[in-house]
């Protein structure tokens, strides 16, 4: 079963150190998609590497890194 956002979000400042760093990483992972979504959309629609990266506050070398070549470049280190 899938948690809604918000709970995941209240799970962040468990007590518990392995029930917070599981939403963290939940969070990171959703937080990643919906980036990748918004770029893409961004660049469907005429948007500059550099608009987008003004907006996401970073590089543009760093965001075309991350999705210049149309294929994803997860963030999060293997496991």
């Amino acid at each position: 079963m899938m948690s809604r956002p918000a709970d995941v979000v209240a799970q962040t400042a468990s007590k518990d150190p392995a029930v917070g760093l599981h939403a963290t990483a939940s969070l990171r992972t959703l937080l990643e998609a919906v980036e990748e979504l918004q770029v893409r959309r961004a660049r469907e629609l005429g948007w500059s590497w550099q608009q987008i990266a003004e907006v996401l506050g970073v590089s543009k070398q760093a965001v075309h890194q991350l999705y210049g070549k149309g294929e994803r470049h997860p963030r999060r280190r293997p496991q």
